[in-house]
């Protein structure tokens, strides 16, 4: 009952994102991808803050002084920075498509940065994955999107900060650090105003929306806490996955994409290369 707990509020937690992802593709077409980057800053900031203080949580320790914390919190700055703004420019499909790389470039981070050991089969699957992302990307055909390589620098600096995650020093509250998180998207936002025109005062119904965008990114981020501490994390992390799922059944029916047969083929390529990773991992840590 517990894995299945996990398992609804993971699928509730990736339907989230993949919403948040859909509005804020909308929202670009009408309000600056930099503007929208501090606002929601701004929202998930206080958000973070508040709950950080009604838990009793400091907001400053020692350790954020430790180098991990510091290329967390950089990642935190660049990774929306390059995302957000592919998002705005390609379709949502490629962009989530490609989002799924991250597991595979934190198994290949974990063996190239933090040293962990990683086998041949786990090296084969990371390498047929990144065949998976070449075929959604494809750079030098007709069809190559050069937005997608910012979608792929983005993607890069999210597993960047997946693994300063691992080894930061313990003792930093969650709810601080996603506090921090947020306060480096606002920096995001405004190293892009110069690329991105002048900032404009939004309607009231572009206020609903943003507002709407940063309760439902603090209740998605929830959702991922309560999957991950429901139940077994071998049952449940494979869901993340449905995220793509979610995000091609919006970008079709409300964002009127038809995805073609290399990024799907792609996404599933790179799906089934990081189930493999992970299983693979899953398979090391029962030897250990």
């Amino acid at each position: 009952m517990d894995n299945l707990r996990g398992i609804i509020f993971m699928l509730l937690a990736m339907a989230g994102f993949s919403i948040e992802d859909g509005l804020i593709k909308s929202l670009t077409k009408e309000i600056p991808v930099s503007q929208i980057l501090i606002l929601l800053g701004i929202g998930g900031t206080i958000m973070f803050v508040g709950l950080a203080i009604f838990k009793g949580d400091s907001l400053y320790s020692p350790n954020m002084r430790n180098k991990v914390f510091v290329i967390r919190f950089v990642s935190d700055v660049l990774s929306p920075l390059f995302f957000l703004t592919a998002l705005a420019l390609i379709p949502l499909s490629t962009a989530a498509s490609i989002l799924q790389t991250i597991p595979i470039l934190v198994t290949m981070g974990a063996a190239l940065v933090l040293g962990q050991k990683v086998g041949w089969r786990r090296w084969s699957a990371i390498g047929v994955g990144f065949c998976g992302v070449l075929l959604i990307v494809r750079p030098g055909s007709a069809s190559f999107e050069p937005a997608s390589i910012l979608a792929l620098l983005g993607v890069t600096f999210l597993a960047s900060r997946d693994l300063a995650t691992r080894v930061m020093p313990s003792g930093l509250s969650t709810f601080t650090v996603t506090a921090y998180a947020f306060g480096a998207s606002i920096i995001a936002g405004i190293l892009l105003i110069p690329f991105f025109g002048q900032l404009i005062w939004p309607t009231a119904e572009q206020w609903l929306w943003l507002l709407v965008l940063t309760v439902l990114g603090g209740l998605s981020y929830a959702a991922i806490v309560v999957a991950t501490r429901a139940g077994d994390v071998a049952v449940i992390a494979p869901f993340r996955y449905s995220r793509l799922v979610f995000s091609l059944v919006i970008a079709v029916a409300f964002l009127g994409e038809r995805p073609d047969w290399q990024t799907l083929a792609g996404a599933t390529i790179i799906i089934l290369s990081g189930l493999y990773t992970f299983w693979r991992e899953q398979i090391k840590l029962q030897q250990v």
